[in-house]
């Protein structure tokens, strides 16, 4: 059994969520009265919160409040963008999602049902029979791993020590460079590498065009096409006032959606939305952030050996799906998507050697199922035929 509470004080997001179809909402404004009321008054019953976002210290106290006290409860936090220093304080005090702060009351009754569908497997504190499906590293996979990744940093110290060196001769910076990666089970961990970039890589990130991005799929021009709704004016304003702008609207040939500044059918909108998420991945050809000892410690794979401490630690496996920064990983979390979290995350993997061979030409998508396809057949002989391929490409002519 599911029930929705409202935390905050938000008058617009209170008036939405009064006309979520057949749920009643509980309204609360002080997360103690919220604690009160998803205490559970039946065996097995959970709670949704919908936490309206405020003055970030106040959040914190009373998300950590509400999980110390509540342990049948999902938090969606109402926000609008978050920095990613933000994403992460909410994400380690307790919240499970997020939702935009001027979502419909469409996405909101979505958001629910999605939830309510899979109480037995996102509430599993009073239902052990149900539980989270995660991916646990077989132990022969744990072993093969630390043997190896022992051996491995012992036999290429010198390595290491060169390569510290002429990185920090060319240029400013620290030589291990670190950077929160998404791995198996969505986890987030410290990735390593030797720093084959300037120091200010990231921030540059966004300046560059999208045609340098090896996976943007291709767009065609398109002239804007005013739509008008069905309804008319007096009608869609109608529906505003109600709190109900962006409900589905249904013409004689196509689903509209309306929201309050646009008028766009179902099928363009599903469109983008699949475009987003197969362009995820994010590949700059010829990139100019990258320093003359970075190219050639790239070319050869030398800045993935710090990795090998993240392997000895557990973050990764040897053999895997490579984890993903932040930014590409959120926009994989569709259902077609996540299996590729539900496999080992790894230092090489199926489609690095795949798309070498491939001269460094993939899609997304094939990037995509790749993963897939690995995380539902790996094996060690697998494993062991990956890691052959691996080492005979590390000297190779494309860059990839």
């Amino acid at each position: 059994m599911i029930g929705v509470v409202y935390l905050g004080n938000n008058p617009k997001t209170q008036e939405r969520l009064k006309y979520i179809p057949g749920q009643l909402v509980r309204m609360t404004s002080a997360y103690k009265d919220a604690a009160l009321v998803c205490a559970p008054q039946v065996r097995n019953e959970h709670f949704i919160v919908f936490f309206e976002r405020s003055v970030r210290n106040e959040d914190i106290t009373a998300i950590t409040y509400l999980r110390k006290k509540c342990r049948n409860i999902y938090i969606i936090l109402l926000t609008d963008e978050l920095s990613q220093e933000d994403r992460r304080i909410y994400q380690e005090c307790g919240i499970n999602d997020t939702i935009d702060r001027e979502a419909s009351v469409t996405d909101l009754n979505k958001k629910i049902i999605f939830i309510s569908d899979r109480e037995n497997i996102l509430f599993d504190d009073e239902a052990p029979k149900y539980k989270i499906l995660r991916f646990k590293i077989p132990v022969w996979k744990r072993l093969f791993d630390i043997f190896f990744s022992g051996l491995a940093i012992i036999c290429l110290s010198p390595v290491f020590i060169l390569t510290a060196i002429a990185i920090r001769l060319e240029s400013k910076g620290p030589i291990l460079f670190k950077s929160k990666r998404v791995g198996t089970n969505y986890t987030i961990f410290d990735f390593l590498k030797f720093r084959s970039m300037y120091a200010d890589a990231d921030k540059r990130l966004k300046e560059l065009s999208k045609e340098h991005n090896q996976y943007a799929e291709k767009e065609e021009e398109e002239s804007k096409t005013v739509i008008t709704s069905p309804l008319g004016d007096e009608a869609e304003q109608e529906m505003i006032d109600m709190g109900m702008e962006s409900e589905m609207m249904i013409s004689d040939e196509e689903v509209m959606l309306v929201g309050d500044d646009f008028v766009v059918a179902e099928s363009d909108f599903n469109k983008q939305k699949e475009e987003e998420i197969n362009n995820a991945f994010v590949k700059i050809e010829n990139d100019p952030r990258i320093t003359k000892v970075g190219r050639f410690i790239r070319k050869y794979s030398i800045d993935e050996l710090p990795q090998l401490f993240n392997i000895l630690k557990g973050d990764m496996s040897i053999v895997g799906n490579r984890p993903l920064p932040l930014y590409e990983a959120e926009k994989l979390t569709a259902d077609s998507s996540i299996d590729r979290f539900m496999a080992p995350a790894g230092l090489t993997g199926l489609w690095q050697v795949e798309e070498r061979g491939k001269g460094g030409m993939m899609s997304a998508e094939e990037r995509k199922q790749l993963d897939i396809t690995y995380g539902q057949t790996y094996n060690f002989a697998l494993d062991m035929k990956i890691i052959f391929r691996t080492l005979t490409a590390f000297i190779q002519k494309e860059n990839v």
